[in-house]
């Protein structure tokens, strides 16, 4: 199978992840012949550019789109979705650039979306259960809680973990006309996506929340006190949008 037929476009966004970025887990991915990485760099001011540039120099299964400055995680995804999307994939989605959501995990959420026809959202969330590796802080922890349950409110439907950087979403018009327009919000734009997604035609049955098995706080996370609360105050602005009003 060449890389133009693989069916899967996974996007990783990427703003000064340099000494983060993990390298082993793209190349896990890449290694999949199913899959085609999509890496965004967000206007780095590091050296993530010429080490995303250095990857797809050696992998003919891997694209790096460089913004011209920095527009924030959500339009650095919605960047990358689109140019994944671009490369006909049947299914396109993200993960996160510290790879919290391990590669492995990454691809059994893809076997789950290539198995399940009626599916068209494959969510993972982060679960701590008996026999999961769930390794969180308890302020992200706390704090993810308070969102998630404001999230459920904003979209109408029970989704327990919004924010998980782990997402595949099935390629078609739906999704095109839910990326055409630019995201309102840099941190709650899961939740803007997801929405959008649900008044575009994606019901509810239609969606899958996987629970992960491994899942671990990285360090030197971007994920601060006031980009939580600056998400925390996105919902409202997002919750008019989604229902039409001013």
């Amino acid at each position: 199978m060449s890389a133009a037929a693989r069916t899967i476009a996974l996007v990783v966004p990427c703003c000064n992840e340099e000494q983060r970025l993990g390298v082993a887990d793209i190349d896990l991915l890449a290694d999949d012949k199913r899959v085609r990485l999509v890496l965004v760099d967000d206007g780095s001011t590091d050296g993530t550019l010429a080490l995303l540039r250095g990857i797809a120099a050696r992998r003919t299964d891997v694209t790096v789109v460089a913004l011209a400055g920095n527009v924030g995680k959500g339009e650095a995804v919605r960047a990358g979705l689109l140019a994944a999307r671009a490369l006909d994939p049947v299914w396109v989605g993200y993960v996160d650039a510290d790879f919290s959501t391990p590669a492995v995990e990454m691809l059994r959420l893809i076997g789950i979306a290539e198995a399940t026809p009626a599916c068209n959202v494959v969510l993972g969330a982060r679960v701590a259960m008996l026999g999961r590796r769930i390794t969180r802080s308890a302020f992200r922890h706390y704090t993810g809680r308070v969102f998630a349950t404001l999230a459920s409110k904003v979209l109408g439907e029970a989704v327990y973990d919004t924010q998980c950087g782990a997402k595949l979403f099935r390629v078609g018009p739906v999704l095109d006309r839910s990326l055409a327009v630019p995201f309102r919000s840099r941190w709650a734009f899961d939740v803007e996506l997801l929405g959008r997604l649900a008044r575009g035609g994606f019901g509810s049955d239609t969606l899958r929340e996987e629970p992960l098995e491994v899942w671990h706080d990285v360090q030197r996370s971007k994920r601060s006190v006031l980009s939580s609360l600056r998400a925390t105050a996105a919902l409202w602005p997002i919750w008019r949008d989604l229902r039409g009003q001013p």
